[in-house]
């Protein structure tokens, strides 16, 4: 069974989510999030496209009902109890919400109270309406999506050391390439070395795609399809991150190919000035929104204010498609306290459009007692090459 923690980790978890339920009045959860299988369970597939529910009940007990391509799957990678197939059939009244009700009347839960993880990229809207319609008048259901992130967010050991090999992978992705960028580098070469890297080393496919842009694309925050040339002047922006056991630990550069523009080197400082100053705050005492306030409080002083984010990073952890952004985000107002153990991206991130420039900084953290921990160990300078 390829479990990768240990069945007293699995039974912590497992405890802390029971808590939680007792303190709601829950008598089973709805679990729809493939992370929350995964750190739940140990359940690992892509299977999360289609249609699938973890079944907890108060007394511990776990049910799943997915579909037949995914029984094996389940059985080599997690401790689930038991394994229901729903069956693919072209009538309404089969659905698989429907289907799921069924399982849950012979898990005698008629007429209790169920919470259901809404927030998941496994249940689409369409199911989530077939799933109320089809519970209505069976049970007492509520949204318990936000009870599990929180104890998501602050990390064991032993996610710890599978971050910390993620970050690794970050790094080690980030050194690899870096020789082929250069003017006349092609994208896609640069692209194909780092996910090779960090595939060669053990790691996983990150849950989404790197970010690369060059030229006017490198104000570009997110992956698009279409690859180019570097020229002899230009610039290049990277997201990247190492994956291990789906735990990711990014990072972001923006990296100048010829000569920096004086805009180029203001904003590396403002982006620089601002990361740095995050990092006295990303620690115990404060809260999440402080990240975002001091990031910009830096960022609007130097006189970038038009060109920055209304966001500047996320915890991070295990993660599948379509992305490893975590729960809880960094913006203004977000008033979740900084625990320690927590692995946090901050990403410093300015684009200014009028001029076509632009500038990225950005690394995983790890919250401590005091000081945050910066998981990468790249340099912060600016690369000129």
């Amino acid at each position: 069974m390829a479990l990768h923690f240990s069945s007293d980790e699995f039974e912590s978890r497992k405890a802390s989510l029971l808590a939680k339920m007792a303190d709601r009045k829950l008598d089973a959860m709805l679990i729809f999030a493939q992370e929350t299988m995964y750190w739940l369970t140990g359940y690992d597939t892509t299977g999360f496209n289609l249609f699938q529910c973890l079944v907890l009940r108060k007394d511990g007990s776990t049910d799943l009902l997915t579909r037949s391509a995914d029984v094996r799957q389940a059985e080599q990678t997690s401790n689930i109890g038991t394994i229901h197939i729903w069956a693919d059939r072209k009538k309404k009244k089969a659905s698989p919400a429907v289907q799921l009700r069924g399982l849950l009347e012979k898990l005698d839960l008629l007429g209790c109270r169920i919470g259901i993880e809404y927030d998941a990229h496994g249940l689409t809207g369409k199911d989530a309406k077939t799933l109320d319609d089809s519970l209505k008048s069976f049970a007492d259901t509520e949204d318990a999506s936000r009870i599990i992130p929180p104890l998501r967010a602050i990390k064991s050991g032993a996610e710890i050391a599978y971050t910390r090999k993620a970050a690794e992978l970050t790094d080690l992705a980030f050194t690899e390439a870096l020789p082929l960028i250069k003017a006349g580098a092609d994208e896609g070469k640069i692209l194909a070395t780092m996910q090779g890297v960090v595939l060669e080393h053990g790691g996983d496919y990150p849950a989404n795609h790197f970010s690369i842009g060059s030229s006017e694309s490198a104000l570009l925050c997110r992956y698009k399809t279409g690859r180019r040339t570097l020229d002899a002047q230009d610039q290049l922006t990277i997201e990247w991150s190492g994956a291990f056991r789906h735990y990711h630990a990014p990072a972001m550069r923006t990296l100048i190919i010829g000569r920096p523009s004086p805009r180029h080197l203001e904003l590396y400082e403002i982006a620089k000035e601002a990361l740095l100053a995050v990092e006295q705050v990303m620690r115990p005492g404060h809260v999440i929104g402080d990240i975002f306030d001091t990031h910009a409080k830096v960022i609007d002083e130097m006189g970038a204010h038009a060109h920055r984010l209304n966001a500047c990073g996320y915890s991070v952890g295990a993660r599948f498609a379509p992305n490893w952004m975590d729960w809880p985000l960094i913006y203004r107002g977000n008033e979740y306290a900084i625990c320690p153990n927590m692995t946090l991206f901050a990403h410093m991130i300015i684009m200014d459009s009028d001029e076509q420039v632009a500038m990225t900084l950005g690394q995983t953290y790890l919250t401590t007692e005091s000081e945050p921990e910066s998981l990468s160990k790249l340099p912060l300078e600016l690369i000129v090459r």
